[in-house]
């Protein structure tokens, strides 16, 4: 069966009205009651294109109520589907952030292990690379364990490693120390001569002079004496020349 459309239907509506004055003009028109059926005819028609309109309309609305239904739903499931990939990429974006954060403290940590430090050498302030301050304090505990010769190992990588270092004067003098604890005197005038001509302001000066002194001594070198006699003219004031003049004075 073929369906008619709105339009359609309105002018079939309207090609019947035109056809049925027509005929009755022909034959009917003269005949009252063909004229008053004439008119309840027409009365029928236009209620009948009334209700056709009005039935094409609500199917017209049914129509385009399901198809926004259907639309609607389609609507609802992309919108779910974003909502989907929202969260996921929400979660994402906080994962991100957290490793950021992490990665963050991490690096904050990190830098502050290599932050320079404060710390007291010879009773003066001084700013020092973490680094350097683990092995300096890592010689000096071998140092004081007794191992003389891996200590001087250390001491003498130390001022290699770090010459500018705070700790550079009394690596060199723990250095000829760790020699003179061997009993190696030249070694050790060797180490202090450097303490006397790198770091003369150095507090280990006055004791690397009584240290040569002493090695002088051992190896009965007459300079024994002066090196006493310059101790006690350049650090008159130290505990240092304070021994030499008693040795000066017991000799």
């Amino acid at each position: 069966m073929m369906k008619l459309s709105k339009s359609g239907l309105s002018a079939a509506l309207l090609a019947a009205l035109t056809w049925l004055p027509l005929q009755a003009h022909a034959g009917l028109f003269d005949d009252d009651e063909a004229r008053k059926a004439l008119l309840d005819l027409r009365s029928k028609v236009e209620a009948l294109r009334a209700e056709l309109n009005a039935r094409i309309d609500t199917k017209s609305d049914k129509s385009s109520t399901l198809d926004l239904v259907s639309q609607n739903e389609m609507t609802l499931q992309e919108v779910a589907k974003l909502r989907g990939q929202i969260e996921v990429l929400g979660n994402e974006l906080a994962n991100a952030q957290k490793r950021q954060k992490d990665f963050y403290v991490d690096l904050d940590t990190r830098l502050r292990k290599l932050e320079p430090r404060e710390v007291t050498i010879d009773g003066k302030i001084a700013q020092v690379d973490p680094n350097e301050q683990r092995s300096y304090e890592a010689a000096w505990k071998t140092f004081t364990s007794g191992e003389y010769k891996a200590a001087g190992t250390a001491f003498s990588e130390f001022v290699a490693r770090y010459p500018g270092s705070s700790y550079a004067a009394n690596a060199q003098y723990y250095l000829g120390s760790s020699y003179y604890a061997q009993r190696d005197c030249k070694g050790a005038i060797t180490a202090q001569l450097l303490v006397l001509k790198n770091y003369a302001d150095s507090p280990k000066a006055p004791e690397a002079m009584l240290n040569i002194a002493s090695c002088q001594a051992e190896l009965k070198d007459k300079a024994a004496k002066k090196t006493l006699q310059d101790l006690i003219k350049a650090y008159p004031d130290s505990a240092a020349a304070v021994t030499a003049k008693e040795r000066l004075h017991g000799k």
